[in-house]
């Protein structure tokens, strides 16, 4: 089963930078719910990660000297950008700024780059809170910042859903989350990774993190693979 990434989700814009050895250049990703998209030196970059951005067609070997690439994907360079996400405390409702800042390193001997770091900060009501940057996943970061916030507040976006999951077999950093709104009561009673088999293969899509729909609850801790 192959569910389908978040079709109906509007798309968005980050205000973004890019920065390598050879200066730093001021951009917007677009995000369609599946693909993220950026302009770069005059060229397009396109992937389903902020690790995974590849050239749009063929590049002239000018265009090719103008970044890094390693596998055809962009390395060596830092990719920030600040996406906009709304954050519920127990009186409101409002909008925070998740300040994200992905680190590729260089092709390293074993086939992947010899570094990868991720960095988030939520900007919400004039206060800042941070992730630990250590964790290497979107997910972790955001659940420890999540963890920071006062009582009764919480970034309403997937990330919180009692409908969302991770596979066992294992995600991307970005945007790898499966969302079961389709089995909502079957998937509720789920605590454990053996349970979690049982509903594995029947998620209604996958979505991002960051991403929100009318059906969004707030998840009830302890249930699913990943509690």
């Amino acid at each position: 089963m192959n569910p389908d990434q978040a079709a109906d989700a509007p798309v968005d814009s980050y205000p973004a930078k890019y920065v390598d050895a050879r200066g730093t250049e001021e951009t917007t990703i677009t995000n369609d719910g599946k693909d993220l998209r950026m302009r770069l030196r005059g060229v397009d970059f396109t992937g389903e990660d902020f690790d995974s951005f590849s050239p749009v067609g063929e590049l002239t070997p000018e265009q090719r000297e103008a970044f890094s690439l390693h596998q055809d994907f962009l390395c060596s360079c830092t990719i920030e950008c600040r996406i906009s996400v709304p954050v519920c405390t127990a009186d409101s409702a409002g909008t925070g700024e998740l300040a994200v800042r992905t680190t590729l390193g260089n092709p390293g001997p074993k086939g992947g780059l010899d570094a990868e770091h991720i960095a988030i900060v939520l900007d919400h009501n004039g206060e800042s809170f941070r992730g630990s940057s250590n964790s290497g996943w979107f997910e972790d970061e955001l659940l420890e910042i999540q963890r920071c916030l006062p009582e009764g507040t919480f970034i309403k976006a997937c990330i919180n859903c009692q409908y969302s999951d991770y596979s066992p077999y294992g995600h991307g950093l970005f945007g790898d989350m499966r969302c079961y709104r389709n089995i909502k009561e079957e998937y509720s009673k789920v605590t454990t990774k053996q349970e979690f088999w049982s509903v594995h293969d029947r998620a209604d899509r996958f979505v991002q993190e960051t991403y929100l729909c009318p059906e969004f609850t707030r998840r009830i801790p302890g249930t699913g693979y990943r509690g």
